[in-house]
């Protein structure tokens, strides 16, 4: 980073944009009404990559040229059976089965199409690309990599404050650990915030390490897609 040139480098007003763009399309996707809500983040994520690409940012840039995609994949491969394995050592265990007793996911074809579908595309895909693409190429272009990763973790977390919301509600196991009511939903968010930022910054360690989106898209799909297939294993366990 101490070798990048001026030409190189981003005016701040990118990052700044950027941030103000992923953060508008959360508040839209999550409190808007209508039909096609649910194309808000996935849309977003397309058009500010091509914006981006507009802007200075560069393929390499965002992760993924087809080099860069084939060197990723063999992490990608290791990281996503790595969750797998613990996931199912994790719902085997009787203690930490309650956490994964999510409401959402009683059905098991509720739980095979959100891994399958509704995750990787409105969920890991979009924000990826939003967050260790555009985002994390941008402020690798910026700042050194300490603060790029730091930044990029603290607003990964703050991202899922408004998904969060009823998180102790739905999920039994933090339900009986947080509480209810007010007080157990503030709680949750919290630990959500916590929690997401730790991933973020193991996220944008593995892009940043591999030089390649895709073993954070495959660590995201799994922590994510296992977390829904271990509810629907863990209910009928």
């Amino acid at each position: 980073m101490s070798q990048l040139t001026a030409i190189d480098r981003l005016h701040p007003a990118l990052i700044a944009t950027i941030i103000f763009v992923i953060a508008s399309a959360n508040l839209i996707a999550h409190y808007a009404h209508g039909r096609a809500i649910f194309l808000v983040i996935p849309t977003t994520a397309l058009l500010l990559g091509a914006a981006a690409l507009v802007s200075g940012l560069r393929w390499r840039d965002l992760g993924v040229t087809p080099a860069q995609l084939r060197a990723g994949l063999p992490w990608a491969a290791v990281v996503a059976a790595a969750v797998v394995v613990i996931i199912l050592v994790a719902v085997a265990i009787p203690p930490l089965r309650e956490f994964f007793l999510d409401e959402r996911f009683r059905s098991p074809r509720t739980a095979l199409l959100a891994a399958f579908v509704v995750i990787p595309l409105q969920t890991v895909l979009p924000e990826e690309l939003l967050f260790r693409g555009v985002l994390q190429g941008a402020l690798m272009r910026t700042w050194s990599v300490p603060v790029a990763l730091g930044v990029g973790a603290v607003l990964f977390g703050l991202w899922h404050i408004t998904s969060s919301m009823n998180l102790a509600g739905d999920n039994k196991g933090l339900r009986d650990v947080v509480g209810s009511g007010d007080a157990g939903q503030i709680l949750g968010v919290l630990l959500a915030v916590v929690a997401t930022t730790a991933a973020g910054l193991v996220f944008g360690w593995l892009r940043y390490k591999t030089d390649s989106l895709l073993p954070s898209i495959a660590l995201h799909w799994a922590l994510n897609a296992t977390g829904a297939l271990g509810a629907a294993l863990a209910w009928r366990l």
